[in-house]
């Protein structure tokens, strides 16, 4: 049996500095990368759509992996690459091509869009590339980008393909088919949460790990919330998780990564918050609502919620449906549930904001 990495743990989505006058600014990139790494980032993920990879050239897509490849291979983590799209021949030799960087764990494969296959379609693509991709695969599900929904039947089907180690689940919130996909997944099939806004209750549903825009802020915060739930803290993991999501929300109160881009531009992270057209840079009240809730989160080591009751069953707690060891396991159902027992950050990235300072899922 061939053995996978892992994919636990929290992975960003790098975004692509600009300069002034248009370039990519690689030492601005390279300089990210380490600094979300040195915070306890298992990962980054390069040519994902927080990069604008659509917006960037060949030599430009190029450029950007070979900075993360060199990154990732230093610090020994996890690269993926983003690659594919709507055509599945156009996708294989997209694929082929990340041959040329040996450091890469997977690739990141979005669901076919536009064209809107099928679900039988959808599998047989991803069959198809399974067949021919050097790097195992990771299905970026998005359906509010792609407008191809897909059951927890069809999602369960390509996490049994050979080389499809996971799923990137981006669905807008969390519906049944999440709920189910969770509590009983193909085995090796990693699902990663791909909603910034709702990372905290799929980590506790169950989810290994998360790809997530809003981690270039507060990324150490993001860190310990996936080690909260993984260790069953629940009454910690419940605080970082709101103060975390609230900084999400306000992260994409304009198109992603426009907010991001200009919060890292304030503190003087990034050369500029320029994106391409059709992107335009975020305005003033979207730089500020983020700096002041990064502020909140990161400023110092995360409060309890008043309202947890922490000597108390967690069944008792309306807020129970959190923790997956409450009721996911349906065999759980019918009795009340158990209680489980580098390179330097030369610019802070992971710690407070300053809120003086001017100022869609990954």
């Amino acid at each position: 049996m061939t053995e996978h990495p892992s994919l636990d743990g929290i992975h960003v989505p790098l975004i692509t500095p600009l300069t002034a006058d248009g370039r990519i600014a690689a030492d601005s990139l390279e300089e990210l990368a380490h600094a979300v790494l040195a915070a306890g980032a298992t990962g980054i993920v390069a040519l994902g759509t927080t990069a604008e990879a659509a917006t960037l050239d060949s030599d430009e897509r190029t450029a950007v992996v070979e900075v993360c490849a060199r990154v990732c291979r230093e610090r020994g983590a996890t690269l993926i690459i983003g690659a594919g799209g709507n055509d599945t021949r156009a996708s294989a030799a997209a694929l082929a091509a990340c041959r040329r960087w040996p450091v890469a764990a997977a690739a990141l494969v979005q669901v076919p869009s536009f064209t809107r296959p099928s679900a039988a379609g959808v599998l047989a693509h991803f069959t198809r590339l399974a067949e021919r991709s050097p790097l195992p695969l990771i299905v970026y599900h998005v359906p509010y980008r792609t407008a191809q929904p897909l059951d927890v039947t069809t999602l369960r089907a390509l996490g049994r393909l050979p080389m499809v180690i996971g799923v990137k689940l981006a669905v807008g919130g969390i519906d049944q088919d999440t709920v189910e996909l969770l509590g009983d997944p193909p085995p090796g099939f990693a699902v990663l949460a791909g909603d910034d806004l709702f990372v905290s209750p799929l980590l506790a549903l169950g989810a290994a790990g998360a790809i997530l825009a809003s981690a270039h802020l507060a990324t150490e915060r993001f860190v310990e919330l996936a080690a909260a739930w993984r260790v069953g803290d629940v009454v910690r993991a419940r605080a970082l998780g709101h103060g975390l999501a609230r900084l999400s929300a306000a992260a994409f109160g304009e198109p992603n990564p426009t907010v991001i881009k200009g919060v890292l531009h304030a503190r003087g992270l990034v050369p500029t918050p320029d994106v391409r057209l059709p992107l335009l840079p975020a305005g003033r009240a979207a730089l500020d609502a983020t700096l002041s809730r990064l502020a909140e989160v990161a400023g110092g080591p995360a409060k309890p919620d008043e309202r947890a009751r922490p000597n108390e069953p967690a069944w008792l707690d309306e807020r129970a449906w959190l923790d997956e060891r409450a009721w996911l396991d349906e065999r759980a159902l019918p009795n009340k549930p158990a209680r489980p027992t580098g390179k330097a950050d030369p610019a802070g990235l992971a710690h407070a904001a300053n809120p003086a300072v001017p100022g869609d899922p990954s």
